[in-house]
């Protein structure tokens, strides 16, 4: 533990010299298709709209879609032989279950047809500087998920600046995939600035996933040229509409 806060300390001074500068970069349709994970996550998400996402997802070629962990079997049966992932959420949204649960959804949602999970991390014990419950948290899952990819979601527009790098640091010292902005279920969601910080954080070994209020292609490739690898969406569909 003492190690992990050495790092977490020697990083927050390193991201203290870090500087956002709005970037620009070209993305084509296909390519940002590939990039989204087309989300459905209302409580009251029906079965007939999660085979739409699906349906949707098979036509415009998006990487996965994104449910609660209840609706993967379905998500399975509709994308079975085809490219496009399932990926569930765990402890949703709030993260404030017990590492035993959020551990024991990974394994039903993955057993059941989830290719990846994006969890939620213990935000409260972030916020009491208990890292190395947040550790054991993340690492739970990772274990759980043998191999498939973990996007670990620390919520950003609930944390300081310090608490933003050492979520980023425990994510990858816990051997996550991903790090990713938010839920879309806080008070705020993806900004350029944060998904920039959180590449600057990781550096190239993890990806960065931009989820919470993408509304546009203009939203989406902001995010794409801050650094983010993946972008999470409900108006995926729109985004497509408005992609050059």
């Amino acid at each position: 533990m003492d190690g992990l806060m050495v790092k977490i300390e020697k990083e927050i001074l390193r991201a203290k010299t870090f500087s956002f500068r709005a970037q620009r970069c070209e993305l084509s349709k296909d390519d940002l298709a590939r990039m989204i994970d087309h989300t459905l996550l209302s409580p009251d998400a029906t079965s007939s709209e999660i085979e739409k996402i699906c349906d949707e997802a098979k036509k415009y070629n998006f990487y996965s879609v994104c449910v609660n962990s209840f609706r993967v079997p379905t998500s399975f049966e509709k994308l079975r032989n085809t490219k496009v992932k399932i990926a569930s959420v765990v402890a949703f949204p709030f993260g404030a279950v017990s590492s035993k649960l959020k551990a024991e959804e990974t394994r039903w949602a993955i057993e059941n047809g989830a290719d990846e999970v994006d969890m939620v991390i213990n935000i409260g014990a972030l916020k009491d500087s208990e890292f190395e419950e947040v550790y054991d948290d993340i690492s739970a899952v990772v274990e759980s998920a043998k191999g498939k990819t973990v996007k670990v979601i620390i919520e950003t527009a609930l944390l300081t600046f310090e608490e933003k790098v050492a979520a980023c640091v425990i994510s990858k010292e816990a051997r996550a995939t991903f790090v990713k902005t938010s839920t879309g279920y806080s008070k705020g969601g993806a900004t350029a600035e944060d998904v920039a910080l959180m590449r600057f954080v990781v550096g190239t070994s993890m990806g960065v996933k931009a989820s919470g209020g993408i509304h546009s292609y203009e939203d989406a490739l902001k995010m794409v040229c801050a650094g983010a690898t993946r972008i999470g969406a409900s108006k995926s569909v729109d985004i497509m509409g408005g992609a050059k």
